[in-house]
């Protein structure tokens, strides 16, 4: 999951330790807050559809749970690494202090690659890695979530094998099932929405019509998706986003100069977000190389696909008309090019404030199995714009009062809030 020679543990420890040091955080909880207090790494045998047996490598990271039960996502992905775990945990500490949700940081993964697997060897992936750690998640634990390339079925498969070890009903073990069987309304948009609803509250402190904005997405997963869906819906014009060509092993950005349509888009999409490059020429779309979105003539960049995609190399391709980068996905500006970023004035909205969306909505989730009522979509949704301005125009403040950065902002006030729960408890 690196991109070259960038490591995603240490970016995350980077951005930590500058925060810590605006903070004047003390050495024992520094200490305490730079790595994850626990992690389990384990084998998981699988007796694959050809009477083979396979062993997969899976990672459970819990960051820091002071201010609540672990909360995080599981990704399978063939170049998981450890570090990208740990790093993801540790920003889902910080996503959750920062949007003022009770949990705290944690991120599961297996190395593997779903487009390789049949639906039953998926299955067995999924319920061989609850075994692995089912002691060591569960409710008022550690609460695990959809992520890169895990889906709501994934999710079910792993509640039930929770559910048969344990000998009971726990629906608030797992966020991100299907509705009907304790999912949440609203849950699929989450993350997107989250996006542009901080995007939506940026563009109004600019005095600036989101109508009369362009902008430029990579990636074209869940989160993208409902970016660009709510961004059309308030009246923004998408020029291009990227995909993943799992044949290929590369991504393509798609142009259209009259605007990207979702439904278009959407309807020529696999499971796991590759758009077919053949029909979008059929209906109008250029096809252009992968890295081709950062360099588009557009007022907003929406990363929104993996870590170290924003670089020191490619800063200088950013056309000068950018304002705005929202970051859609976890950790895909390099310290390096953050720096590049700040001295060009680009405002940027970091990561774990901007797709905060979704744990915010997996949170929700939570609540709704626990107390077993469940909310309609409309009520979901207003609560969740609800957190998200309010967590957007508290690091805003906070931007401005300290004259900082909006990445520093973020950092000033999660950093804060976990230090203090970490004290509170008289671990440091």
């Amino acid at each position: 999951m690196q991109s070259g020679s960038h490591n995603a543990f240490e970016t995350a420890q980077k951005q930590f330790d500058n925060a810590a040091g605006i903070l004047g955080l003390d050495q024992a909880t520094r200490d305490l807050l730079r790595t994850p207090m626990r992690e389990y790494h384990f084998s998981i045998p699988v007796r694959m559809d050809d009477g083979s047996v396979q062993i997969f490598k899976g990672f459970r990271v819990q960051h820091n749970d002071s201010r609540g039960p672990g909360k995080g996502g599981i990704r399978f992905h063939p170049l998981e690494t450890v570090d990208t775990v740990r790093a993801l945990a540790m920003w889902m500490t910080w996503k959750c202090a920062v949007v003022d949700i009770p949990l705290g940081g944690a991120k599961g993964g297996v190395i593997c690659d779903p487009h390789n697997l049949t639906p039953r060897e998926t299955e067995q992936v999924c319920r061989g890695w609850v075994r692995q750690i089912a002691r060591n998640v569960g409710p008022l634990l550690d609460v695990p979530a959809p992520d890169v390339m895990t889906n709501p079925q994934n999710m079910l498969w792993m509640l039930d094998e929770f559910e048969a070890i344990h000998g009971g009903k726990y629906p608030g073990f797992i966020t991100g099932k299907p509705l009907g069987i304790g999912g949440s309304q609203g849950r699929t948009e989450a993350t997107g929405y989250g996006v542009i609803y901080t995007l939506r509250e940026a563009l109004k402190e600019m005095k600036i019509d989101i109508a009369t904005t362009v902008a430029s997405v990579q990636g074209f997963g869940n989160v993208s998706q409902y970016a660009v869906d709510l961004y059309t819906k308030l009246g923004g014009k998408i020029l291009s986003v990227s995909s993943w060509d799992n044949t290929e092993k590369k991504s393509f950005t798609f142009r259209k100069a009259s605007g990207v349509k979702f439904d278009e888009l959407k309807g020529i999409t696999d499971p796991f977000g590759g758009i077919s490059r053949a029909k979008a020429q059929e209906i109008g779309y250029e096809v252009l190389p992968g890295d081709a979105w950062i360099e588009q003539d557009v007022d907003i960049l929406i990363p929104a696909a993996m870590e170290h995609q924003i670089t020191k190399d490619n800063v200088p391709k950013i056309s000068k008309r950018v304002k705005i980068i929202v970051e859609g996905a976890n950790g895909p500006t390099t310290t390096e090019a953050d720096e590049l970023i700040k001295a060009r004035g680009i405002f940027l909205i970091p990561d774990f404030l901007a797709n905060a969306g979704g744990v915010t909505c997996s949170y929700f989730e939570q609540v709704q199995c626990n107390m077993n009522y469940f909310w309609e979509k409309e009520e979901v949704l207003s609560k969740l714009d609800t957190k998200m301005t309010a967590a957007f125009h508290a690091v805003h403040e906070m931007s401005k009062k300290r004259n900082v950065y909006m990445r520093d902002a973020a950092y000033l006030i999660a950093v804060s809030r976990v230090a203090q729960a970490c004290r509170d408890r008289g671990w440091v």
